[in-house]
């Protein structure tokens, strides 16, 4: 900061991490080269948290992490972020969001989706020229400000919007979404279900699913330094032939990626899938080879036992919507999915871009579900963390790379203000922030070693320009939609 000395920075708190010679975690020496260090702060992990240590920058990567004293004498020129009193975490890592359902905000929460509230028109179709880019801008404005670094966006076309999410400087993964389906739309309430029609599968449409994401591979995967990623989707296991599942895996095998997919996310859906293919749909996903270590599928609210046990056996990964099954009154087996052999990520799914919100909606379901009795309730704070960082990383096939704060991973993380009436006095920091914490304590977010926000101001992006722009659309599209009537509990 310029308003402090060196002196000034490693003397009072940083003064006894020197006294203690806390060790730099230095793995070899850095070139000369321009470093931000965040000095006398705390860097959180969820299996380790150390106090009163400073973190060096250099281009995209943690270089350093020690005392202050020593840090500052190995990066005398450095860019210097004062740390008294905040925290550094591992950037979130949202693994299964949809940025276009950003306009819906307020209804798909409530009545579902598809939205079961009777509107007189789409409020979708009343976009204009560049508005439904600016919806998903806002979305990802939303991830910025509440920590998220890495966003796993799930939709079909992503290229009409890939170019807009690539200046907003997060660290993408664009998961294609195909389906082959003829006759069922999907989702949750499909049309060929109620109508009692057996589906059929298009080879066409099989065909066209795969080449967009062949393009979307070759147009976007690398891009920004590394920073996009592209990942093969099937949308659904009831639009999904066993010719597309194949398809899709092989494509994420043959360039070592990760794929994604919603599973048994309604009672519609694994009572088609038992009617039509006789069976659930992580049998029907285990009977074409989908299953596996690299697959995310999202969801997972209505698994039986035996999927259960497939899903565990296969280490298939399952993505976490709390803040969503929360809304549509599900609690997802997630203990025994764990217990399984699962590992656990989280995302946001529809409206809202808010991981941080999500943990603390995942740990108090998980614990709802469990029901331990205390002492030793489970989960704690720290797994929940584990699962927005740690597990995140293993999602996208990134776990070398992201997912906690260690010398040679990239510089993706958060700056979170602790001098908070809500966090002091606390006996665990990540305790304290997953019970208690908001959104609004975190100050600065930087992903490949470059600040997207910092001290309160995003920089990537205009902020103002952007919230201001979507209230006029938003104004203008709800005020064609009319009023609504919502139905409410009747009153005593």
């Amino acid at each position: 900061m310029a308003d402090l000395t060196r002196r000034e920075l490693i003397g009072g708190a940083g003064a006894a991490a020197a006294a203690m010679l806390v060790q730099p975690d230095i793995v070899h020496a850095q070139p000369a080269a321009r470093a931000i260090v965040f000095t006398n702060t705390t860097v959180v992990n969820h299996d380790r948290v150390q106090h009163d240590v400073a973190l060096a920058v250099v281009a995209d990567a943690i270089a350093a992490i020690g005392s202050t004293a020593q840090i500052l004498k190995q990066y005398p020129n450095a860019d210097l972020y004062d740390g008294r009193y905040k925290a550094l975490f591992p950037g979130l890592i949202n693994c299964h969001a949809h940025l276009t359902a950003t306009l819906q905000r307020g209804f798909n929460e409530d009545f579902g989706f598809p939205n079961s509230m009777t509107l007189p028109v789409n409020p979708s179709s009343l976009l204009q020229g560049e508005e439904a880019q600016l919806m998903v801008v806002v979305g990802a404005l939303e991830a910025i400000r509440t920590g998220t670094t890495t966003f796993v966006e799930n939709a079909g076309n992503i290229d009409r919007y890939a170019g807009a999410l690539a200046k907003t400087g997060l660290r993408w993964v664009f998961a294609e979404s195909i389906r082959d389906s003829e006759n069922v739309p999907g989702p949750l309430t499909p049309d060929g279900f109620a109508k009692g029609v057996t589906p059929t599968f298009s080879q066409q449409a099989r065909e066209e699913g795969m080449q967009r994401i062949s393009d979307l591979f070759t147009a976007w995967h690398g891009k920004n330094q590394g920073r996009i990623r592209v990942f093969p989707a099937a949308a659904l296991t009831e639009t999904s032939s066993p010719e597309l599942l194949r398809a899709v895996r092989e494509f994420a095998d043959r360039h070592g990626l990760g794929y994604t997919i919603h599973v048994n996310q309604s009672i519609a859906e694994y009572q088609f899938m038992e009617k039509f293919h006789g069976l659930r749909p992580a049998a029907y996903l285990d009977r074409h080879g989908f299953l596996g270590p690299r697959l995310f599928a999202a969801h997972a609210r209505y698994v039986d036992a035996g999927e259960i046990a497939l899903l565990g056996k296969t280490r298939t990964i399952i993505s976490h919507q709390a803040g969503m099954a929360a809304n549509r009154g599900v609690n997802p087996p997630i203990p025994a999915l764990r217990e399984a052999g699962c590992p656990i990520a989280l995302g946001t799914d529809n409206n809202t871009n808010d991981v941080f919100e999500v943990m603390r909606i995942a740990l108090l379901m998980e614990r709802i579900r469990r029901t331990d009795p205390f002492p030793g309730v489970r989960p704690q704070p720290e797994d929940i963390l584990a699962d927005a960082t740690d597990g995140g990383a293993q999602a996208v096939n990134q776990q070398q790379t992201i997912g906690s704060l260690e010398v040679g991973k990239k510089a993706d993380l958060f700056v979170l203000d602790t001098l908070k009436p809500y966090l002091q006095p606390h006996g665990r920091l990540v305790s304290a922030v997953v019970h208690g914490g908001h959104p609004s304590d975190i100050e600065s977010v930087m992903i490949d070693g470059e600040f997207v926000m910092r001290h309160n101001k995003v920089l990537t992006m205009d902020e103002g320009a952007i919230l201001r722009q979507a209230a006029e659309v938003s104004k203008r599209i709800w005020d064609k939609v009319g009023p609504v009537t919502i139905p409410r509990l009747p009153r005593p």
